[in-house]
C-alpha cells in the first residue's frame, strides 16, 4: 500500500463521515488493507492528519512554482485560483477541519507565514502584495464554505481585478 493512497483514503473519510469518522481502522478499511500496513506509514492518527497537512502544503508549493510570473505574489494569485477551480478546497477544509491539536497544524501556520513572507522585500509594491495574498486567503475561506458561490466567470474577473493591483 502506497503512502500516498492511505492519505486519499483518509480525506475521503473526512469528507465523507466528518472528523468522528477518521479512526486507523476506518482508513485501513477505506484503503483496503490491514491496519498493519496503514501503521507501517503511520503510527498513529495523529500522525496520519501530520501526513494529510504536510501533503497540502507541498502540493501547494509545487502548484506556485510552476506558476508563471515575474513576482512571487502573481505566482501564488495564479495558483490559488487554480486550486479553488479544480476542488483542491475540498481537501483542506477536510484536513484542517480534521485536526484541533495547534501541535498538528503547526506545519500549516509556519507555511502561511512563509507564503505571506515570500519575497515580500522584492515586490514592487510591497503592500498591494500583502493585500492580494490577503484577499487569495480570504477567497480560500469564503469558496471552502461554499463552492458553488462563485462561477468560472466571477473567478475570472477577481483574478483579473487582484493582478491589476499588482505593478507591472
Amino acid at each position: 500500500m502506497r503512502r500516498e493512497d492511505l492519505l486519499d483514503a483518509a480525506e475521503n473519510l473526512l469528507s465523507d463521515q466528518g472528523s468522528s469518522a477518521l479512526t486507523l481502522a476506518a482508513v485501513a478499511e477505506r484503503a483496503g488493507c490491514s491496519k498493519g500496513g496503514l501503521l507501517y506509514h503511520f503510527s498513529t492518527k495523529e500522525a496520519l492528519i501530520k501526513g494529510m497537512v504536510e501533503r497540502l502544503i507541498e502540493e501547494f508549493d509545487e502548484l506556485v512554482a510552476e506558476q508563471e510570473g515575474d513576482t512571487y505574489t502573481k505566482r501564488y494569485l495564479a495558483a490559488t485560483f487554480i486550486a479553488v477551480r479544480s476542488g483542491r478546497l475540498r481537501r483542506w477544509a477536510v484536513v484542517t477541519g480534521a485536526s484541533g491539536n495547534l501541535y498538528l497544524l503547526a506545519p500549516l501556520r509556519e507555511a502561511m507565514a512563509r507564503w505571506h513572507r515570500e519575497g515580500l522585500e522584492s515586490e514592487p509594491d510591497p503592500a498591494a502584495a500583502q493585500i492580494v495574498r490577503l484577499a487569495c486567503e480570504g477567497l480560500w475561506d469564503v469558496a471552502s464554505h461554499d463552492p458553488e458561490l462563485y462561477d468560472d466567470g466571477l473567478y475570472t474577473d477577481l483574478e483579473r481585478r487582484l493582478l491589476a493591483l499588482l505593478p507591472g
